[in-house]
């Protein structure tokens, strides 16, 4: 079964699109290929008309020509009209001529047009064609076709036809799926139609399966795929990715730096002369001079000069297109606009508005602002390249002045920053200096960098009264100086005068009142006893504050500091006068001794043992020498534990000396901590304090035995109703809750169970193994009865009596327990819990 020669279609009608078939047959011996189209009857100009393989006959072509001038073939082999053309005849032919210059070749490719005015063939005649195979050939369908519709596209057939009656059926998209019936077939013929007009965009192409049968239901052939390819026209224009592009590029860059790039899109098939697409500039604002180039095929703007100038112009914009067919005139074109700000660069060097300034200020005075300059700068403000940066480059080796930027105006502003001196100095010459934040660019760097100007200062005069200076002055004293001793004091000067004449002085601080200061020459007098070694004296300078005025009234102030020269007067001491001696581990401590006065009065020192009225102070201890400072006390003779009294005298190298009595304690102990809570040193059974847990320990005893109590009590109540017999010494396994204050409200508190009433009220206990208290106004009893309870109650007014737990008579014992036989009893044993906890907090 093979496929039969599609027929002409049954009109002529016009066609803006093309029917494509192609069939290569060998030519002649200089042609390589030759191609049948078969077209419409009138083609429109620039209109596609079909697609030959060139590489059939090159692989490359260096240049493709058409005999024909109505035809031009592109690079992919496309065939487009180039005028409008109306075939007379059935035919048309023209050839393409392809040339290789590199091998000096030609080859010749033969198009030829046919006319779609032939009649289908009859079946008959289909019929007596030659056999040919069940195979599928390659069918296709030019996408918007305008038909006329039905539109053959060719016809099927098995070589079974030739033995059987054969019905022709398809199945598959676009016949039984969507797009549902957009393709059908003859029955009897196997001629395929196609219905309507379809847009490759949505369908490339649809495969199909060819069913050949017999009426009875026999399939003489296996299914037969049928691939139809929707040919691509071009119906799609290009489309920028955007409608605006906004790039920035540095002024002055170099030729061919990179701008941005553009980027288009195309719905066609791709790989093909309808989605090959070329980019160009088409207008430039403002146009004079072109500072733009775009790369054709990539859409890559790049700079074609380096006259970008942002001082002149900021901004560019371009109106730039794209164009499909290989930017072929009969090509689809879309357009874009694309805006380029030039990025500003620091090409401007900021410059002083004149080359000079004068100013003025007031000698000692500080913080104030004495001048403004300004510069202009081109380049973009209140950016890093525009503002400016101020320095003083001479003229400021006292660092008297500073020079800032204010921020907002980019001037430079002039401040003194220290007291200038008229008298030093009455004017001042300054240069200063101005660049920007930023770096000046490669262009800029071979001028000048820095724009420089002249600042003349002058300094005027003030009287500003008496200067005190140096600030801090001082005289040297002897301590222990007899009073109303005279001495130098504090000296401030006129600087205008450069004298101390008509100056007064006064004292401002004089923290221990020890001088006076005299109010004409400034100098001191002692009215107290200098004490170098006093409180609040460090390193032996003792500083008062003195204010120098004069007849204004305009003053200063000054310190005065007094070096007070040591004198021998304080004998060395033993600071620390208690010591412990842990006598089974040591016999001796180490005494240390310290003097308040200057080295040159203070050590070596020399320890005694001073005599008392207790001759055995000698005997008992003795003194070995450590060091220029310290001394060893060691006892001799196996001394008992005790405290003693050992006086030791301490002298300088200069004989001043001191007697420190000095209490030496010997102890039972390992170490000095274990003594420091005895009384006795020996024994250790002085007082115990106790401590948290000790006493925690004891509390928590306490409330363990109640709560055993508490639970056998319950537990003897609740297991018989019947009256139980107690055993003789239940009063022994029991505390008692007594209540030892004064006499208050009339009740009676019950412990273990017990109920709780009103004295004078009749009510039944709770059985337990304890008697209740009675508290009156008179006295309180507590009564334990064996094996029974009992309440009585001593009020002057007769004996009332509980019953028991069954409610029976109670039989009364007459041995009764006072409340301070019952208080004996459980003081004895709660002392016994209170040894317990000693001990463990001991241990």
């Amino acid at each position: 079964m093979a496929a039969a020669r599609p027929t002409s279609s049954g009109s002529g009608a016009l066609c803006r699109l093309v029917l494509l078939t192609l069939t290569i047959l060998i030519f002649a011996c200089d042609a390589c290929k030759k191609v049948t189209l078969r077209v419409p009857s009138k083609l429109d100009a620039e209109k596609f008309v079909g697609r030959v393989n060139l590489k059939e006959c090159f692989k490359s072509a260096n240049l493709i020509r058409s005999s024909d001038p109505d035809f031009q073939i592109l690079e992919d082999g496309s065939v487009y009209t180039k005028n409008a053309i109306l075939l007379s005849s059935e035919k048309r032919n023209f050839t393409i001529l392809l040339s290789n210059t590199e091998n000096q070749e030609e080859k010749k490719m033969v198009v030829l047009l046919e006319h779609q005015t032939k009649k289908r063939h009859s079946k008959e005649k289909v019929l007596r064609r030659a056999k040919r195979r069940w195979a599928p050939i390659p069918c296709s369908v030019l996408e918007n076709s305008l038909g006329p519709f039905p539109l053959f596209l060719q016809q099927i057939q098995s070589d079974t036809a030739q033995n059987y009656t054969i019905y022709y059926s398809i199945r598959g998209p676009g016949v039984d799926r969507e797009p549902k019936n957009l393709f059908y077939v003859e029955r009897d013929t196997g001629n395929l139609y196609c219905t309507r007009p379809v847009d490759r965009e949505e369908y490339e192409s649809f495969e199909l399966i060819a069913f050949a049968t017999t009426p009875d239901g026999y399939t003489p052939e296996l299914p037969l795929p049928l691939v139809i390819k929707i040919e691509d026209e071009n119906d799609n224009y290009p489309i920028f990715t955007e409608t605006t592009y906004m790039f920035t590029v540095s002024e002055n860059s170099r030729v061919g730096s990179t701008v941005g790039q553009v980027c288009a899109t195309d719905k066609d098939e791709p790989d093909t002369m309808h989605t090959r697409l070329r980019y160009s500039i088409i207008q430039q604002l403002p146009a004079s001079p072109t500072l733009f180039s775009m790369h054709p095929t990539t859409g890559m703007i790049t700079t074609s000069s380096s006259q970008l100038d942002r001082e002149l112009v900021d901004r560019y914009q371009l109106k730039i297109k794209v164009q499909d067919m290989d930017g072929q005139y009969f090509g689809l074109q879309t357009t874009s606009t694309c805006i380029i700000d030039i990025k500003d660069v620091n090409d401007n060097l900021p410059t002083f508005t004149r080359s000079s300034y004068v100013a003025s200020v007031e000698e000692n005075t500080v913080d104030v602002e004495i001048l403004r300059v300004t510069v202009e700068d081109k380049d973009l403000i209140n950016t890093a390249n525009w503002r400016a940066n101020y320095t003083i480059l001479k003229g400021n080796e006292n660092g008297n002045f500073k020079i800032v930027t204010d921020l907002k105006t980019n001037e430079g502003i002039l401040c003194v920053v220290k007291p200038l001196n008229y008298e030093e100095r009455q004017q001042v010459n300054l240069q200063i200096g101005v660049v920007n934040e930023a770096p000046y660019s490669n262009e800029a760097s071979s001028r000048s960098a820095m724009s420089t100007a002249t600042i003349t200062v002058n300094v005027q005069n003030q009287d500003e009264g008496p200067e005190c200076s140096p600030a801090l002055q001082t005289v040297r004293i002897k301590e222990n100086t007899q009073l109303r001793t005279p001495s130098n004091g504090y000296k401030a000067y006129d600087p205008e005068a450069r004298s101390s004449r008509g100056i007064k002085y006064r004292k401002l601080n004089d923290p221990k009142q020890w001088v006076t200061v005299d109010e004409n020459s400034g100098s001191i007098t002692v009215i107290k006893s200098l004490d170098r070694e006093a409180e609040n004296i460090r390193n032996g300078i003792y500083n008062i504050t003195v204010v120098a005025s004069d007849e204004d009234g305009r003053s200063c102030t000054g310190t005065l500091g007094i070096i007070l020269e040591d004198v021998n007067d304080n004998g060395p001491s033993i600071p620390k006068q208690q010591v412990i001696i842990c006598k089974p581990v040591t016999s001796s401590a180490e005494i240390v001794a310290v003097d308040p006065d200057e080295p040159i009065n203070g050590p070596p020192f020399h320890f005694t043992l001073e005599s008392t009225s207790d001759s055995d102070v000698q005997r008992r201890w003795i003194l070995t020498g450590i060091n220029d400072t310290a001394t060893r006390l060691s006892y001799q003779n196996d001394l008992p534990f005790g405290t003693y009294t050992v006086p030791i005298r301490v002298a300088d190298r200069l004989g001043q000396s001191h007697i420190t009595p000095l209490t030496v304690i010997l102890c039972d102990c390992i170490i000095e901590n274990d003594c420091t809570s005895r009384v006795s040193p020996r024994t250790g059974n002085g007082e115990v304090k106790l401590g948290t847990w000790a006493i925690l320990a004891i509390l928590l005893g306490i409330a363990l035995l109640f709560c055993i109590l508490f639970t056998l009590v319950c537990g003897a109540s609740r297991a018989t109703k019947q009256p139980k017999v107690f055993p003789d010494d239940l009063a022994q396994q029991n505390l008692i809750v007594s209540n030892t204050e004064a006499p208050g409200d009339d009740k009676v508190y019950s412990t273990n169970g017990f109920t709780t009433h009103t004295v004078g009220s009749s009510a039944q206990g709770i059985c337990g193994t304890m008697g209740s208290g009675v508290k009156t106004g008179r006295q309180e009893n507590i009564e334990l009865v064996k094996g029974h309870q009992t309440l009585e109650l001593d009020r002057g007014d007769g004996q009332r009596t509980l019953d028991s737990c069954r409610g029976g008579h109670v039989e009364v014992d007459n041995r009764q327990y006072a409340y301070t036989e019952w208080r004996n009893f459980t003081q004895s044993h709660l002392g016994e819990e209170s040894i317990r906890g000693q001990t463990l907090t001991k241990n």
